[in-house]
């Protein structure tokens, strides 16, 4: 994967010079070993490239058609050589083993449907000189970023928002109901940023901008769970002997996605978190190529009630890897603080992000730049807290005399359709919560940015699903593709110029997950349940059988009490009224109670609104974000 930038004039619109150098040089970070341009009449389309496959001969843009279509992409088109295999049946020819030369030809043969036949993990943007015809573009699930905004009649975009901010006309007006988001749900909600004039392009969305035509979205993939009614009846389990089915064909889909992302001309490494999902795909890379010497990574901490080095170490040894480990104490954590801001260019409600940035760095300094990790599993097969519980919730356990619920149950009702399903908090309750963190004239139009007032997701997605569906749709929506993806994912691998690579995102793992039954992941009150009967094929019982982690680092608490210069800096109560966004007496408030000997967040449960302002201060220093004060 890359990094690329671009332009298109819309309106004749005045370019300052220079623009799109200096947006590529922007996302230097993501593609440090070659660039490259191509610009018209109306389009410019720049490119950093991070060299993985076809070193020699993978330069981009690439080009179809005699020059006709020129295209650029950052990302791994898995099933290339069958998409290359296709197209050369119908005429095309290739000039490089590069994956990215397909998409040009295949914009050719199939139009706006092209992405269809995609497997991979991508954002391009695809460019026809004789229609003038710009198509952007973001994979399934949103692992590949791509942001774009407007100036003057300039459409702008690239990876990162930093590069669009190379213009100088760009306005950094803050979204709020971006920033109460964050404080609302696991993490950003595309289309929104942080930046109330730059947008995120949606997973599974292309941007079609055609000449005196405003720019269109149109959906080319979403999660599309059956229907409730579509499982068998008696147990949702189905025929006996159907759950030893699933798992055989849950496992080939598997080992073809593992297989799928070996493939790179650099070695492939992976990370180990001592939990499950890393482990497996450890496990297949060790099946898939025996005896062949892999490098895998894992973050321990001083405090061993988040530590995890025993399991690690565990199945490095099981599998004979060589193993890379660092521990994280606070002072390394709050040291990284201030990066991890800037590389995911929004606030954060948690400090793992530094941890995901020295495992990154860590796959760097041993001269590796492609890791496998295990994110997306606890998505697809229930791995969260929530899943079991629906499975346990009665049906009517709700008590129709309590007013509170009442009032909640219409904020479920508006928010998902459904009064009874609950997700992550009581957002009637949260509503005051955030009123009252916010400064006070915020606070007084907290109506008009309220997030819970703006729409989040397709509804008709979740109509008529299995609760657990349901939960799957709005984790891989509100959780996945603008948090543990982005701030998590995308933006701290390739801080280091590192690619990370997702094998339970798949496109034909997600499509077996969505047909198995619910009552196979979440089953006698076992989480993951289909999914640990694949694992006991490959991995030992401690592994398998032990309770699940949650991926936290240490919370403001442990910051404060640590009594870090930076912290207290930017969580200083005259700083935060200057700044005009959060009110100093929340603030403060939250400092005492967090400062507390002993006091600790329970991190799964608890919103560590604290560091939500920090990080939110630190990023309009950065950015130059403007004051409300």
């Amino acid at each position: 994967m890359c990094g690329i930038v671009g332009f298109l004039d819309r309106d004749g619109a005045p370019r300052p010079h220079d623009l799109l150098r200096r947006m590529a040089e922007a996302v230097r970070h993501r593609g440090p070993d070659d660039e490259g341009f191509f610009t018209g009449d109306d389009i410019g389309l720049g490119f950093r490239r991070l060299s993985i496959v076809d070193l020699e001969g993978g330069r981009q843009p690439m080009f179809a058609g005699d020059g006709r279509v020129a295209a650029i992409c950052n990302g791994e088109i898995y099933n290339h050589a069958e998409l290359r295999a296709d197209l050369t049946a119908r005429g095309h020819r290739f000039r490089t083993r590069c994956d990215t030369e397909v998409i040009p030809a295949l914009f050719l043969e199939y139009g706006l449907d092209f992405p269809r036949r995609i497997n991979g993990q991508f954002a391009f943007a695809v460019y026809d000189r004789e229609t003038r015809r710009l198509v952007l573009g973001r994979d399934h699930v949103g692992i590949a970023p791509l942001f774009h905004a407007e100036v003057g009649g300039l459409l702008l975009f690239g990876s990162e928002i930093r590069a669009l901010l190379c213009h100088p006309g760009l306005a950094r007006d803050v979204d709020l109901t971006a920033l109460d988001q964050i404080l609302t749900f696991p993490g950003l909600v595309s289309p929104r940023t942080i930046l109330a004039n730059v947008r995120a392009l949606p997973p599974g969305h292309l941007l079609v901008a055609d000449p005196g035509r405003p720019p269109r979205l149109d959906r080319f993939w979403d999660l599309d769970f059956p229907r409730h009614d579509e499982f068998p009846r008696h147990d949702e389990i189905g025929p006996p002997g159907r759950a030893d089915d699933y798992v055989d064909e849950l496992d080939a889909a598997l080992r073809q996605a593992v297989r799928y992302r070996l493939q790179a001309d650099v070695p492939v490494a992976g990370y180990l978190s001592g939990g499950l999902d890393s482990s497996l795909v450890a496990a297949i890379v060790a099946d898939l190529e025996p005896g062949a010497t892999r490098h895998t990574f894992s973050i321990t901490f001083p405090d061993r009630a988040i530590d995890e080095r025993e399991p690690q170490r565990l199945v490095a040894a099981r599998l004979g890897t060589a193993h890379h480990e660092r521990e994280i104490d606070p002072a390394r954590l709050a040291a990284g603080l201030d990066r991890i801001v800037g590389c995911a260019e929004a606030p954060l409600r948690e400090s793992y992000n530094v941890c995901s940035l020295h495992l990154s760095g860590m796959v760097r300094e041993a001269g590796l730049k492609v890791v496998l990790t295990g994110e997306g599993a606890d998505e697809l097969f229930g791995g969260y807290v929530g899943y079991r519980l629906d499975a346990e919730r009665a049906p009517d356990a709700d008590d129709p005399y309590d007013l509170d619920a009442l009032i909640e149950g219409e904020w479920r009702e508006r928010l998902w359709g459904d009064s009874r399903f609950f997700y992550e908090k009581d957002y009637g309750a949260s509503r005051d919560i955030r009123r009252e963190l916010y400064a006070p004239a915020l606070a007084e139009r907290f109506e008009a940015f309220d997030c819970l007032a703006h729409p989040l997701v397709d509804r008709a997605q979740i109509e008529g699903r299995h609760p657990f569906h349901i939960r799957s749709y709005l984790d891989f929506k509100l959780r996945l593709a603008d948090h543990l993806l982005a701030d998590h994912g995308d933006r701290v691998s390739f801080a280091n110029s590192v690619e990370a690579r997702y094998p339970f995102l798949d496109i034909g793992v997600i499509d077996v997950a969505r047909r198995i039954p619910p009552a196979l992941m979440v089953h006698q009150g076992e989480e993951k349940h289909i999914l640990k009967r694949l694992a006991r094929r490959y991995l030992p019982a401690q592994i398998v059988e032990r309770k699940k982690f949650s991926f936290v680092a240490q919370s403001s608490a442990t910051l404060l009490r640590e009594g870090v210069p930076r912290v207290r800096e930017v969580l200083d109560e005259a700083r935060v009224a200057a700044d005009g966004y959060f009110s100093p007496e929340a603030v403060a408030h939250l400092k005492q109670r967090h400062a507390a000997p002993g006091a600790e967040l329970n991190q799964t449960f608890e919103d560590d609104f604290l560091m939500v302002a920090l990080t939110f201060g630190i990023l309009r220093e950065q950015f130059d974000l403007p004051k409300l004060s």
